[in-house]
């Protein structure tokens, strides 16, 4: 059994889709970041950042205690090296996937990330920074889409690099993205979204019923972290 420590965001999504991938055995633990649950001291232990996802594995393959992993890159590529699947055993084809999963991790998560906040969350609407995120996102998905003009997947068969970069781009119109634009990316997207364990992953989401993650008491919470 692995406890998976999660909320509805793009983070904790690719997660839910590689064990839904998977078909492993796992508890769902919310953890609402909208009330500063990801503080509580518990939770502190097992992930240092105050993010999710964040896993406890039971079973883990060297038979020992308990592992705990913070970080949905690491966690992704711990649970692939656990069951042997969407990682290539071949020196070229892990580093093909590692380079777009670090891509995400470094770069298409933190851009979009800052699209997110400053075009529907800041308080003040600063043009230099919409402009600036949402052109950052266009590249970005200019990236994405050349990649993708010569294979199915992004890493050519489908991996943890697809897991980690769907759920970035399911919000594409609320970063002002137009996916006719990105013909490859259009047609990738698809075939990700039509895949069931993909909607089974976003159907959890949907069940969960934990309610709008942004108020304005939860900005304070989210937006407002410093070292103190």
């Amino acid at each position: 059994m692995i406890d998976l420590y999660y909320w509805t965001t793009p983070n904790g999504h690719k997660i839910t889709i590689f064990l839904e991938e998977a078909q492993l055995n796992y508890d769902i633990k919310l953890v609402n970041i909208g009330k500063g649950e990801q503080f509580y001291p518990d939770f502190l232990k097992i992930s240092p950042n105050n993010r999710i996802p964040a896993i406890i594995d039971h079973s883990p393959v060297d038979g020992g205690e308990p592992i705990s992993i913070f970080e949905s890159g690491a966690i992704l590529l711990y649970l692939a090296k656990k069951i042997n699947q969407f990682l290539p055993t071949d020196i070229r084809g892990e580093m093909e996937v590692m380079q777009w999963l670090f891509w995400q991790m470094g770069g298409l998560g933190p851009m979009l990330g800052q699209n997110h906040h400053f075009s529907q969350y800041a308080p003040e609407k600063v043009p230099y920074a919409i402009n600036r995120y949402v052109k950052e996102t266009e590249q970005l998905y200019g990236v994405l889409d050349k990649c993708l003009q010569d294979r199915e997947y992004i890493a050519k068969d489908y991996s943890i690099a697809d897991m980690a970069v769907y759920p970035w781009i399911v919000p594409h119109q609320q970063q002002q993205q137009n996916l006719e634009y990105f013909p490859n990316l259009k047609r990738w997207f698809e075939a990700v979204q039509n895949r069931p364990a993909v909607q089974k992953a976003y159907e959890i989401s949907k069940n969960l019923k934990t309610g709008a993650t942004i108020t304005e008491e939860s900005k304070k919470i989210l937006f407002n972290q410093g070292r103190r």
